[in-house]
């Protein structure tokens, strides 16, 4: 009976010990992501009234596990690539599109051209939000939402281009389908575009897909995570011509940039 009182009572320690550790860490995790700037050791001390043995010590083991990083190793803490991976895969469509939906919006009305925005998982991309230009005398087209082919779509493109080897090796180990006489089906040609993809910043699909429609897009990537989104326009051949598409390309690598520090700044802000 002592014997069991003694083991519970040991076990009520060890519990709280632990609750107080990782509510530290989390103070110290919040201190650091709301600063919005690089923080040095002293002023998470100075914020958190923790020990500063102890402070320092939490630091240290926020820093081991990829919590935080030093990004220019001057003593100085930013929320780790670890913890904006973990908060980004927690982030539903909405939660994505409530963020990027103004950008895309403004870049539609700009361009006065349909815009979208994709999302890689699964090993699939699939656009998951569109906006249309405003102009009611503009045609222009709707790409749809759901999964785009790997090897032939624009959005799609611009993500495999900048993935793993291996991954590129995976989606042209089956038959690369032949949508159009267009659609590029061969191992060097796909090899061929996503170098010319890494160099330019962005895809192009020129009626790969279907004739008569050609799209462009860039990668949005996230940190040190890689390109997990892209952001591309489409609309009519008769408009997408070569030129049109690297001007637009441009201008989407831009809207990258800006896109992705908008989900970056979701993610941090929430965590």
């Amino acid at each position: 009976m002592i014997h069991s009182q003694l083991v519970r009572s040991d076990l009520n320690i060890q519990e709280c010990t632990f609750n107080m550790h990782l509510e530290r860490l989390i103070n110290l995790l919040e201190i650091i992501a709301v600063v919005g700037r690089p923080v040095s050791a002293t002023e998470v001390h100075v914020a958190s009234g923790l020990p500063k043995p102890t402070c320092y010590r939490l630091v240290q083991t926020l820093q081991e596990q990829g919590l935080i990083e030093e990004p220019s190793n001057d003593g100085r803490y930013v929320i780790g690539e670890r913890l904006i991976r973990i908060a980004l895969l927690g982030k539903s469509d909405v939660d994505v599109r409530r963020v990027a939906a103004p950008l895309l919006k403004g870049a539609a009305s700009s361009f006065n051209e349909t815009v979208f925005l994709a999302r890689f998982r699964d090993s699939k991309v699939e656009i998951i939000h569109v906006e249309t230009p405003d102009d009611p005398a503009r045609a222009f087209i709707h790409p749809g939402l759901g999964v785009r082919p790997m090897h032939a779509c624009s959005c799609s493109k611009a993500i495999a281009a900048f993935a793993e080897e291996s991954f590129q090796v995976t989606i042209m180990q089956d038959s690369l389908k032949a949508y159009t006489n267009h659609t590029k089906t061969t191992r060097e040609d796909l090899l061929a575009e996503f170098d010319l993809i890494r160099r330019q910043g962005f895809a192009d699909c020129d009626q790969e897909i279907d004739i008569g429609i050609s799209s462009v897009a860039a990668p949005v990537t996230i940190g040190n995570i890689g390109a997990i989104f892209s952001v591309g326009a489409v609309g009519p051949v008769r408009r997408f011509g070569t030129d049109y598409r690297h001007n637009i390309g441009c201008q989407l690598t831009q809207l990258a940039t800006k896109i992705s520090g908008a989900i970056q700044l979701c993610n941090v802000a929430e965590v």
